[in-house]
């Protein structure tokens, strides 16, 4: 194996490649972890908790019925949720159904909703009730045969569900008249209920999700990942967070959004591989949710953007008198600009480690990553994983730079997404013989670590990080 600057920065315990990864999927994992702890929990969510055991059965009963809809393999299912109960039990079941889940902003405009869904054609749509009328507005211009609704009660505590009538239900717009035809999750999952699962063979290779990102050009595709991306980013991940979470016992705060390839592919992705519970949070604005959820369940590790932490400490400020947020051991930041400012006064305040992160959603959140323990390097982004190589080019000619000389960043990974899909063209410009091309312009020092500066085209560089993609 070639060695590579970033290795001499590994800790002991970090191996300089994972491989080989084994041939298997998500459902294999969670089949395993329900097999030898059926009764352990798969997530909590505003008090209520679901094990393993009824999550497999739910996840069997869903893709039951997506098959009975007429579903097929290599369909695509597409999902417009919060992080809930029904999102994670969604990929499951829509993955065991052998289709393709497709995670989507639900505050997405209408312009770009119709061009998303016109653009996978979804077999069926899972969608929160306040959006379902939207969904119902741009149906007739899809081939969209089934939509599936929910409410977040459905997974609430008896006591949360009936406070969530009285006062949200209407103010939300989560009451609504379903038309002929169309169904509620609840009654999909409790007619198919102890029905099995489908018959179907789902490979590593088959491709398992499609999520939308702006491009390395700024117009919004949907990257394909596969099966077998999902477990090598997971395991990549865990395997660098290996000094701060421990298997089975510890537990994974969701506060990013799943429909974004850092909440799936790292937060839901770390969850799962490690046998971890999951704790969802629905609303990534709410402050005395996420602060009691945080208070009561212990998470060891939490992944968001800049702006949450932010948002994160100002809360924390404003409220002295209720205390921190002790039990975290280490906070990661992706997707924009962490400040060394915001850092420094976020492990001040609350005695967390805040580190840095870099991918893309293309990369499917092949990482590059501050190293764990130690303090890393002042504006760098981190080092390349294990099995992620990172080099730079020229943006113009493609030559590869040497050491601290500023170009386009390249990313190579076994992860890396299948394409664009249903662009070829667009797939064709931005990957060249095995590299992706981020668009993102830094460089790399002479011990690994990656800096960033700008956007391809930029004259000036720029102090600080550029927005991961």
């Amino acid at each position: 194996m070639e060695e590579y600057p970033w290795f001499k920065q590994y800790g002991s315990d970090i191996p300089h490649t994972l491989q080989p990864y084994p041939e298997k999927t998500m459902i294999d994992v969670v089949d395993e972890s329900a097999q030898e702890r059926p009764y352990r929990a798969v997530f909590f969510f505003q008090g209520a908790k679901l094990l393993y055991d009824d999550f497999i059965r739910s996840s069997n009963a869903l893709a039951m019925g997506l098959a009975a809809l007429g579903v097929k393999k290599g369909d695509r299912v597409a999902m417009m949720l919060p992080n809930s109960p029904q999102m994670v039990i969604g990929f499951q079941g829509i993955w065991r159904a052998g289709a393709i889940a497709a995670p989507i902003d639900p505050l997405s405009s209408e312009f770009e909703l119709q061009h998303i869904l016109k653009e996978i054609d979804p077999a069926a749509v899972i969608v929160l009730n306040p959006f379902y009328k939207i969904v119902k507005k741009l149906q007739a211009g899809t081939n969209i045969k089934n939509v599936i609704t929910t409410s977040l009660k459905e997974y609430m505590p008896a006591n949360l569900r009936f406070i969530y009538s009285l006062s949200q239900e209407r103010k939300i717009g989560s009451r609504i008249r379903l038309m002929q035809g169309d169904i509620i999750f609840q009654d999909l999952i409790k007619k198919y209920k102890n029905t099995g699962r489908p018959d179907i063979s789902i490979r590593p290779s088959d491709p398992a999700v499609i999520l939308f990102s702006g491009g390395t050009t700024g117009h919004a595709r949907g990257a394909v990942g596969t099966h077998r991306a999902l477990i090598m980013t997971a395991i990549q991940m865990n395997a660098w967070l290996y000094p701060v979470i421990y298997e089975w016992d510890d537990r994974v705060m969701l506060s990013m959004p799943m429909f974004h390839a850092l909440g799936f592919a790292g937060a839901l992705g770390i969850s799962m591989i490690n046998h971890s519970s999951c704790i969802l949070i629905a609303n990534p604005l709410d402050w005395p949710d996420i602060i009691r959820s945080i208070k009561k369940y212990k998470p060891a590790v939490m992944m968001d953007i800049p702006h949450f932490y932010e948002n994160l400490l100002k809360y924390l400020n404003a409220k002295p008198g209720r205390g921190g947020i002790k039990g975290l051991r280490i906070c990661i930041s992706g997707a924009d600009k962490l400040t060394w400012d915001l850092r420094e006064k976020f492990e001040k305040v609350t005695g967390i480690r805040l580190i840095n992160h870099y991918s893309l959603t293309e990369a499917m959140e092949a990482p590059v990553m501050a190293p764990v323990p130690g303090t890393g390097k002042q504006r760098s982004v981190g080092l390349p994983l294990p099995d992620v190589l990172v080099k730079l080019a020229d943006a113009k000619t493609g030559c590869t730079l040497g050491v601290g000389e500023p170009g386009e960043i390249y990313i190579k990974a076994p992860n890396l997404m299948l394409g664009y899909w249903g662009q070829p063209q667009e797939t064709a410009s931005t990957t060249a013989e095995g590299w992706l091309r981020t668009g993102d312009i830094g460089y790399l020092d002479a011990e690994g670590y990656l800096f960033l500066s700008g956007r391809k085209g930029d004259l000036v560089k720029v102090a600080g990080q550029a927005t991961e993609k």
